[in-house]
């Protein structure tokens, strides 16, 4: 059974504010994060990979990434930035 994706408010503020081309090539990377996550042939485009237990990252192209949790039901994206934010993000949580 596929899970549900949850996202953060913060996250979808972030994507209304971003100009039309991007927010809809960020919403399709969800789209595909969803069809693929935990088969990682498939996942492999994405740049999914494993940051912590049960927390994630994935590319949106170049200069982004998504960082989510994965929870028995769903999966929660609640952090959408640059490579330096992410690893920011990930420096203030330990």
């Amino acid at each position: 059974m596929a899970k549900a994706l949850s996202i953060d408010p913060a996250v979808l503020a972030h994507l209304r504010k971003l100009p039309r081309r991007e927010r809809v090539e960020h919403l399709l990377v969800l789209c595909d994060l969803l069809e693929a996550f935990g088969r990682p042939h498939a996942h492999g485009g994405l740049g999914v990979r494993k940051l912590g237990a049960g927390l994630f990252e994935c590319r949106v192209g170049l200069g982004k990434r998504f960082v989510f949790q994965d929870r028995r039901e769903e999966l929660f994206v609640f952090f959408c930035g640059s490579h330096d934010e992410v690893g920011a993000l990930l420096r203030r949580q330990r």
